[in-house]
């Protein structure tokens, strides 16, 4: 047994004694392109090695009992990329979903894709179509990918879904509350993230979960994504279970 994996053990077991498990944790992947200066590599090689950490943060979720993870693979500024770059996370997103998607079902994980999905050319609209088919039985851990997704354009859909139902006269606008934003939202029907981890050590949300991250505790590390593995994912759970989550109330 490798000493990476009994530090990984041992923190699972740790995590299991010390209290509460988050329900839902969101994670934004940073530092790809980094770990793959660092090492001389074109920026598609951090990105093809930040696949393996989503692997790990699904096991870690598997063994923690979280119940969601919602991780932001692609944001709508990123379209701004250069194209061969954008190709190249496109044939990515194809390749996780043919490498992974059996094992995702069988281990009971169930994938949504959330974001503006019209963006997505042809084969990776039909990859997305694919994974969600393939893993729609689960019901262990719902894995959430935000992919073209941009926060601001979220609450802006939600917006003019809520103004086109006072216009049919179905809500009066001094009827519209959270829920109902809430519920035009892409992540309807899910709760919001309790822990919100980023990695490579930038300060800054970038955009993602504005809404649903109101009250979520943020956990920074300057590990880069590639790098982030179980032991990782069980550090920042840890830190989790010391916070004093408030609410806005006094505590007790």
């Amino acid at each position: 047994m490798s000493e990476q994996r009994t530090n990984s053990e041992e923190l699972l077991a740790l995590v299991k004694a010390s209290g509460e498990i988050p329900r839902h944790v969101a994670v934004i992947m940073d530092g790809n392109g980094r770990w793959a200066a660092e090492r001389g590599l074109p920026r598609r090689e951090g990105h093809r090695a930040g696949m393996n950490s989503v692997r790990e943060v699904v096991k870690g979720c598997l063994a923690t009992g979280t119940e969601y993870l919602t991780v932001y693979a692609f944001s709508t500024e990123n379209w701004k990329r250069p194209a061969a770059e954008i190709s190249a996370l496109m044939k990515l997103l194809r390749e996780y979903v043919t490498r992974e998607k059996d094992e995702l079902s069988e281990k009971g994980v169930r994938v949504r894709v959330l974001g503006e999905l019209d963006r997505l050319s042809r084969s990776a609209r039909g990859a997305v179509d694919d994974i969600e088919s393939t893993t729609r039985e689960g019901r262990t851990l719902n894995l959430q990918l935000a992919i073209s997704y941009s926060s601001r354009r979220e609450l802006v859909h939600a917006a003019r879904a809520l103004a086109e139902r006072v216009q049919r006269g179905e809500l009066r606008p001094d009827e519209i509350g959270e829920e109902d934003l809430e519920r035009e939202l892409f992540t309807s029907g899910i709760p919001d993230p309790d822990l919100l981890i980023r990695t490579s050590g930038e300060f800054r949300i970038s955009n993602f979960l504005l809404w649903q991250a109101a009250y979520a505790e943020i956990y920074v590390t300057p590990v880069l994504w590639p790098d982030f593995d179980r032991a990782e994912f069980y550090s920042a759970i840890l830190e989790f279970q010391k916070r004093d989550r408030r609410f806005g109330k006094v505590s007790t």
